[in-house]
């Protein structure tokens, strides 16, 4: 079942795969590329997360070309646009899911939440532990509604962002 709602225990082979997927990626874009990461629960060690690897593309000009999305097709993604969030070309791959891609103008605030919630959270492990608790509540609850987990997550990483705005701003 494609939606069901899996929170599974930190995975020490998701930052190789990442490594893996990144290759991949900056083969298929080239030097439209101007930075890369891992991000998303799967990039913060010791968290558990739905087993799928995030990824956060800069690049300079946004939307991508049809030449880069063809590219980024090729590695078996689907592109599915902004899908919501402005700002941000999304590609997903697998069936279940195995990759997100999240391309993104470099500094726009999408890449700005993205980095600093991984930040703080990988900074600050008791924030990283209350994270996981309710992850895990949450897939229980909501095991077949992914907008209803994505929603109920929402009010915590709202607190956390605003608690790693302003830890971003004491380092």
């Amino acid at each position: 079942m494609e939606d069901l709602i899996q929170v599974v225990d930190y995975d020490t082979n998701w930052p190789i795969q990442y490594q893996q997927e990144k290759l991949q990626i900056l083969h298929a874009l080239g030097d439209a590329v101007l930075d890369i990461h891992h991000i998303g629960s799967t990039s913060v060690p010791g968290l558990a997360a739905k087993p799928i690897i995030d990824i956060l593309v800069g690049l300079e000009e946004l939307p991508p070309s049809v030449d880069q999305i063809t590219s980024v097709e090729t590695l078996g993604y689907l592109y599915q646009g902004e899908l919501g969030v402005p700002g941000r070309h999304f590609f997903r791959k697998g069936m279940p899911r195995t990759h997100h891609l999240h391309l993104v103008k470099r500094g726009n605030q999408v890449w700005e939440n993205q980095l600093i919630f991984r930040d703080f959270l990988r900074a600050h492990p008791e924030k990283a532990k209350q994270y996981d608790a309710l992850k895990r509540e949450l897939a229980v609850q909501f095991r077949l509604d992914r907008e209803g987990y994505v929603q109920a997550k929402a009010p915590l990483i709202e607190q956390l962002l605003s608690n790693a705005r302003a830890w971003r701003q004491i380092i």
